[in-house]
């Protein structure tokens, strides 16, 4: 989880991602941070989010997204 907390800090180092929870109906992370997101994830867990993944609620918070991530590695 640090790590992905990590990458989200390098975006907005202003947010405090561990209580967020709305990174996208509060439109903090916009398209950009989107598709930059995702290539920072699958850097750093070599995991691919394929566009059926990209869903509000998967990117509304670090631990949804996290819970994502994992999700894909056991599927992996």
């Amino acid at each position: 989880m640090e790590e992905l907390l990590n990458i989200l800090r390098e975006l907005h180092p202003e947010v405090d991602f561990e209580t967020e929870e709305h990174l996208i109906d509060g439109m903090i992370l916009d398209s950009f941070d989107i598709v930059s997101l995702i290539a920072s994830i699958h850097e750093e867990f070599g995991v691919t989010i394929n566009a059926g993944k990209i869903l509000p609620q998967n990117f509304n918070s670090a631990k949804a997204l996290y819970a994502l991530i994992q999700e894909i590695e056991e599927e992996d």
